[in-house]
């Protein structure tokens, strides 16, 4: 599933391309005709990310809400562009490139009223300038769950998936289990920063990349990591492989139906 770095990405590539301009909205796949002929034609006035939400705003009656889930994804084309193919939820055309949506667990027109009881539900998003990262620590406080699990829950904080829960709470040192009642306001002062750090470089560059720079394959004299989801980092999908810090074969055990991954020595608290 994509995390929030990858939904800012999008928002700003869309901003760029179709902003403030009519665009045409089609759904031939037919599972989204009747929205996207209310909003064809219609200039497209802003378009936004929240956590792992993406918002295409046309007016507080047609907001356009998208969340990929597991399989959704977006084709970029530059235009002319080619005749649809597949199941194509729905085509955002504007004049110089068209977009492509298929497989999103969500793809619904909203009003403003609607949206904003949505994120009313979530947690503050890291790469947002409007976030408040107090509102997230209130909640990880007062609780008894795991920090692993806590930074995944996205009424408590909005836009970290798995890989980034996985790396924050190495790069800290901080064993996954440990309740959140126990991670104090300086310590989340810190994760929060560091977060909206890593963050930000992965709307830049369009990838995770977690490790430090003296952990970088060119100075560890490792080669460069080979995976699909692409990125350096330190324990993600690295179950069984030494750590690159200590050597510790990192572990994986499932977590709220998710893989969790952590160094049992690096992160032993």
């Amino acid at each position: 599933m994509p995390e929030g770095h990858t939904l800012h990405r999008l928002a700003k590539l869309h901003q760029r391309r179709y902003a403030r301009k009519p665009v045409t909205v089609s759904s031939p796949q037919g599972r989204f005709a009747l929205e996207a002929e209310s909003i064809d034609g219609m200039v497209l006035q802003r378009a936004e990310a929240y956590g792992k939400h993406l918002f295409h705003r046309y007016d507080d009656r047609r907001i356009v809400h998208v969340h990929l889930g597991l399989y959704g994804a977006f084709t970029e084309l530059e235009n002319p562009a080619p005749e649809p193919v597949g199941k194509v939820r729905m085509r955002l055309a504007g004049e110089t490139h068209t977009t492509d949506l298929r497989g999103p667990t969500k793809c619904e027109l909203l009003n403003v009223l609607a949206v904003d009881r949505m994120l009313a539900m979530l947690g503050p998003d890291p790469l947002r300038k409007d976030a408040k990262p107090e509102l997230a620590h209130a909640r990880i406080a007062r609780s008894k769950t795991s920090i692993a699990a806590l930074l995944m829950d996205q009424s408590v904080l909005a836009g970290v998936g798995n890989v980034y829960r996985a790396e924050l709470l190495f790069r800290h040192g901080i064993p996954p289990y440990r309740p959140g009642r126990e991670i104090d306001e300086e310590l989340w002062s810190v994760l929060w920063a560091d977060l909206v750090m890593l963050m930000r470089d992965g709307v830049r560059v369009g990838r995770i990349d977690t490790v430090r720079p003296e952990h970088d394959p060119r100075v560890a004299g490792r080669a460069p990591r080979k995976d699909r989801h692409g990125g350096e980092v330190y324990v993600y999908r690295r179950a069984g492989m030494p750590c690159h810090v200590c050597g510790t074969s990192v572990a994986m055990a499932e977590l709220a139906g998710r893989n969790l991954y952590w160094c049992p020595s690096c992160q032993a608290g």
